[in-house]
């Protein structure tokens, strides 16, 4: 049976992401409320070594695309990680939500087995390798991260406001 790596990242990756949108809104929601700066939230981190929220929310992004872009053999968009407010990290989110859009199952076709590579690592890797050892935990980790810089600091988070939803059968 062949893989097609299309269900294991644009589904996902898009779910998560419609999830950040959500965290936004209650972030912003939360700041509102207690009428401090939203801002607070965006430049807050866990670790003095850590990136902050927004940092977070564009490691996240850059992750998607780059997986789903080297597993095809794409080129993906650039974004300069310019974002400083709470609706340039929404735009950032859209334009990466609509970027995952573009894919279909057809172009994941031979990607378990695509030499995939970034500049910083040593060799390539075996594009299923890439995707289950690198790009999937590096993407929740900075979601989790994220998401725990939200509720470490008050924001109304839940799990399922993570897990999002599940592809339940009926």
């Amino acid at each position: 049976m062949s893989v097609n790596l299309y269900d294991a990242t644009v589904p996902i990756f898009t779910k998560h992401l419609t999830g950040v949108s959500k965290w936004l809104d209650k972030a912003a929601a939360y700041a509102d409320a207690k009428k401090f700066d939203v801002q607070v939230l965006l430049d807050s981190r866990l670790a003095p070594d850590q990136y902050p929220f927004t940092r977070q929310i564009q490691a996240a992004c850059d992750q998607a695309k780059f997986t789903c872009a080297k597993l095809t053999g794409k080129d993906a968009p650039s974004h300069p990680d310019t974002e400083k407010t709470i609706d340039e990290l929404r735009a950032r989110v859209k334009t990466v939500l609509d970027y995952l859009g573009t894919f279909k199952r057809e172009d994941f076709a031979g990607a378990e087995d695509r030499q995939c590579k970034h500049t910083w690592m040593p060799a390539p890797m075996r594009g299923g390798d890439y995707l289950d050892h690198f790009c999937l935990p590096n993407f929740h980790f900075h979601l989790t991260t994220a998401y725990a810089i939200l509720r470490h600091n008050g924001v109304d988070l839940g799990k399922n406001d993570y897990v999002v939803d599940l592809p339940f059968v009926k």
